[in-house]
C-alpha cells in the first residue's frame, strides 16, 4: 500500500502537501507514504505531482500528493502552474484536494508563512507541518507551537521529515524503534481535516483573487513571528565564512575546479578493486558454462550474447556509484545551489540564466531529469536553450564507454599529484561543459534571443549529509543501473547476438561467422559512412544499439568481439582486443564522438513532451549527430597525423 501510484478522477479525496521549495515537503512525503523519492538540499528537486498512501495502525489508508514547490500561489514557472493548477482544480479530469498540508520550514518562518497565509484564503481544511524542528531546535530557535496555531487559526504539528544526526540514525535502527518524527501525529490531523472538508462550490478563481497584497502578508508574518517566534529573527541560518570562500568569484572557481578534480581520481583509483572482482566473477562464469554445456546455439547465446554483452556493462557500476556518491555528498550539503549562483555570471556570458545550472548539474546523472528539471526556469527561451543544450552534459551512461577506452589505450601514469586516467575523464566532462556553453551562445545569439535573465534562487543552510539520504540514493542509482542491464541490455544483446548469428556462413568460409550474418552485413555498409573518423564495422554495429541507452554500446562491442573472435579469445578481453586492434586515433575519435552522441531514443520522446512538438527533438538530434560526425573527423585526423 506504500508504493507511488498514479492519480485517478475515480478515487478524488486526498491532501496535497504544497510548500516552498526546499521546505522538506518530499522528506515528508517518503515518511508518511513510505515512498523513496529524491530529496536534495537545494530547490527544484521535485518539478512533477507524486502520489502515494499513507497506512494507519488500523489498516485504513489516506491519498496524500507531493506537488512542487512554490513560493505563492501566482506561478511564474511551469512547476509552479502545476501546483497552482491542482490546487485550483484547473487540471482536467481531477478534483482538487480537499484538505491541504502546509510544509513549513521551522528555520525559515518569515519566508514560508507568507504561503501559508496564502493557501489559508483559499478556505480549505488545513493543517500545518512545522517541518525541520531538530535543526531549528539545534540552532536555539524556540517556537511555541500552540501559539503559532493560534495565530494561524489552523492545526500546527512539529515534524522531523529526515533526522540529520548519525547517532539518530543508528539508534533508530538498531533500537527498532522511530524517532518522534511526528508522523503519526500529523497523519490524524490530516485525517481529521479531511473529514471536515464539504464539498467546496468554490469556483476555480485566479490566484491573484485570493491573494493578499505582499505589505499585508508581510505585517501578519511578522505579528505571528513576535507572537509565537520572537527569537526568530535573531537565528544565522548561514555561515558567512564559508561562504566567502565558497561564493568567490576566484577561490570558488578554484575551489569548484578542485572538487571536480579530486571526484574524477577517486572514479578511477577507488573503483579498481571492486571492478577487479566483477571481472572475475564474469570469467568464471562464463569459463564455467563453456565447460559445462556442449557447443551450440545456447552456449553461444549465454557465453557470447548475455555474459559478454551484459557482462561488459556490469564490470562499471563500481565506477558510477563513486561519481554519485560525491554527487549526492555536495547535493546534501547545501553546495550546489552556492556552485549555482558563482557560476551565473559564466553562463550569462553564453546567454544562459545561472538558473539553468540544476537542469544542467541534473543531466550528469541522465539528460532526462535534466531536462524536466529545466521547467524551474520561467522564460520559454532560456527553458528551451537549456533543454537543447542539457544532453550534451556527460551522464553516466556515457561512463561505462569512456572508462574502457581510457583503460585501454590511456596508461595508469601520475602527472603530479594527478592519475592521467583521471585527468582525461576530467577533460572529457570538461569537454561536454565547454561544448554545451558554446552551443547556448550560438542559440543565443542566432535562434532564440532573449534578454538575460539574472538567477534567483534560494540558498539553503549548510547540513551535514543524511548518511540514510547518500545510502537511499546510492541503492536508487545501482537499482536503476541494474534495471537497465536486466532490460533494455538484455534484450538489445540478445537481439544483437541473433543479428550476428543468422544466417550461418557459407560452405567454404574463412572469416568469422558475423561477418556474414545480418549484423555484419549492416556494420559493413554503415562502415561507408563511419570509415572517414576511423570507426570499423564492430564500431558501426555497436552505434545502432547505443540508440537505446549509451552504455549498451559497450555490451554491444562486447558481444560483437565475442563473436569475432577465434581461438580461446573471450569477452572478458575486450579491453586488451581493442587496445591491439584499434589505432590511438580510433579511440580518440570515439572519445570525442560520446561527447556529443546522438540522444538515446527516450530522451528524445521526453523532449517532445517537455516541448510539445517533434520538431526540437529532431533538431536535437541532427545538431548533435554533426557536431558528433565533425568532432570525431577533426579528432581522428589530428591525432593520427600526430601518431
Amino acid at each position: 500500500m506504500n508504493a507511488v501510484t498514479a492519480a485517478t478522477s475515480s478515487n478524488p479525496s486526498y491532501v496535497a502537501l504544497v510548500g516552498n521549495p526546499n521546505c522538506g515537503k518530499t522528506a515528508l512525503f517518503n515518511l508518511l507514504t513510505g515512498a523513496r523519492q529524491k530529496v536534495a538540499n537545494y530547490a527544484g528537486v521535485t518539478v512533477e505531482r507524486k502520489q502515494g498512501i499513507a497506512q494507519f495502525a488500523d489498516g485504513s489508508t489516506l491519498s496524500i500528493v507531493d506537488l512542487p514547490g512554490t513560493y505563492s500561489l501566482n506561478p511564474t514557472t511551469a512547476d509552479e502552474s502545476v501546483t497552482h493548477d491542482v490546487l485550483m482544480g484547473l487540471r482536467a479530469g481531477e478534483a482538487a484536494p480537499e484538505a491541504i498540508v502546509a510544509v513549513v520550514d521551522a528555520t525559515n518562518l518569515r519566508m514560508n508563512l507568507r504561503l501559508v497565509l496564502q493557501l489559508r484564503a483559499l478556505g480549505k481544511p488545513m493543517v500545518v507541518a512545522l517541518n525541520m524542528m531538530d535543526v531549528a531546535r539545534a540552532h536555539g530557535l524556540q517556537i511555541d507551537v500552540q501559539k503559532l496555531a493560534a495565530e494561524l487559526g489552523l492545526p500546527v504539528v512539529a515534524t522531523v521529515a529526515i533526522d540529520n544526526s548519525l547517532l539518530g540514525n543508528w539508534l533508530s535502527r538498531w533500537t527498532g524503534r522511530a524517532l518522534e518524527n511526528g508522523r503519526e501525529a500529523l497523519l490524524q490531523a490530516a485525517q481529521q481535516a479531511l473529514k471536515n472538508a464539504t464539498p467546496s462550490a468554490m469556483p476555480a478563481k485566479a490566484s491573484s483573487q485570493v491573494e493578499p497584497d505582499h505589505l499585508t502578508l508581510q505585517k501578519q508574518v511578522n505579528h505571528i513571528l513576535s507572537v509565537a517566534a520572537p527569537l526568530a529573527p535573531r537565528v544565522k541560518r548561514f555561515n558567512h565564512r564559508i561562504d566567502a570562500v565558497v561564493m568567490h568569484p576566484v577561490w570558488g572557481l578554484v575551489l569548484l575546479a578542485a572538487l571536480l578534480l579530486i571526484i574524477f581520481q577517486a572514479v578511477f583509483s577507488w573503483a579498481n578493486l571492486p571492478m577487479d572482482l566483477i571481472k572475475e566473477v564474469m570469467t568464471t562464469v562464463g569459463e564455467f558454462i563453456r565447460a559445462q554445456m556442449p557447443e551450440g546455439l545456447l552456449r553461444s547465446l549465454l557465453v557470447d550474447g548475455v555474459i559478454a554483452g551484459v557482462g561488459s556493462v556490469v564490470i562499471f557500476l563500481p565506477q558510477i556509484l563513486i561519481l554519485f556518491f560525491f554527487i549526492l555528498l555536495l547535493e546534501d550539503s547545501g553546495y550546489l545551489p552556492r556552485a549555482a549562483f558563482l557560476l551565473d555570471n559564466v553562463m550569462g556570458k553564453v546567454g544562459l540564466s545561472g538558473r539553468a545550472f540544476i537542469p544542467l548539474l541534473s543531466s550528469f546523472a541522465c539528460a532526462i531529469p535534466g531536462i524536466m528539471a529545466a521547467r524551474t526556469i520561467p522564460n520559454w527561451r532560456d527553458r528551451l536553450a537549456t533543454i537543447m543544450v542539457a544532453p550534451l552534459m556527460t551522464c553516466s551512461a556515457r561512463l561505462p564507454l569512456y572508462a574502457l577506452l581510457i583503460g585501454a589505450f590511456i596508461p595508469q601514469r601520475s602527472v603530479g599529484l594527478f592519475n592521467l586516467q583521471g585527468l582525461t575523464l576530467f577533460g572529457l566532462y570538461a569537454a561536454g561543459i565547454l561544448s554545451a556553453m558554446a552551443v547556448a551562445w550560438v542559440f543565443k545569439r542566432t535562434w532564440m534571443k532573449s534578454a538575460y535573465q539574472p538567477l534567483m534562487l534560494e540558498l539553503p543552510p549548510y547540513r551535514m549529509p543524511n548518511l540514510r539520504n547518500l545510502l537511499l540514493g546510492l541503492w536508487q542509482r545501482a537499482v536503476i543501473f541494474m534495471q537497465r542491464v536486466g532490460t533494455i541490455i538484455f534484450a538489445v544483446m540478445v537481439l544483437l547476438w541473433f543479428l550476428a548469428t543468422f544466417p550461418g556462413p557459407p560452405d567454404g568460409a574463412t572469416g568469422a561467422a558475423i561477418q556474414y550474418s545480418f549484423a555484419g552485413m549492416l556494420g559493413h555498409a554503415l562502415e561507408v559512412v563511419f570509415a572517414p573518423i576511423g570507426f570499423n564495422w564492430q564500431i558501426s554495429i555497436a552505434l545502432v544499439p547505443g540508440m537505446a541507452a549509451r552504455e549498451v554500446a559497450v555490451g554491444a562491442l562486447g558481444t560483437v568481439y565475442a563473436l569475432s573472435s577465434t581461438g580461446e579469445e573471450t569477452a572478458q578481453a575486450l579491453s586488451p582486443i581493442i587496445a591491439q586492434s584499434w589505432s590511438v586515433a580510433t579511440a580518440y575519435s570515439l572519445l570525442a564522438w560520446y561527447v556529443f552522441a546522438p540522444q538515446c531514443i527516450s530522451t528524445l520522446v521526453v523532449v517532445k513532451r517537455e516541448t510539445n512538438s517533434w520538431r526540437y527533438p529532431l533538431m536535437m538530434a541532427a545538431y548533435l549527430f554533426a557536431l558528433a560526425y565533425l568532432a570525431s573527423f577533426i579528432t581522428f585526423r589530428v591525432v593520427s597525423a600526430l601518431t
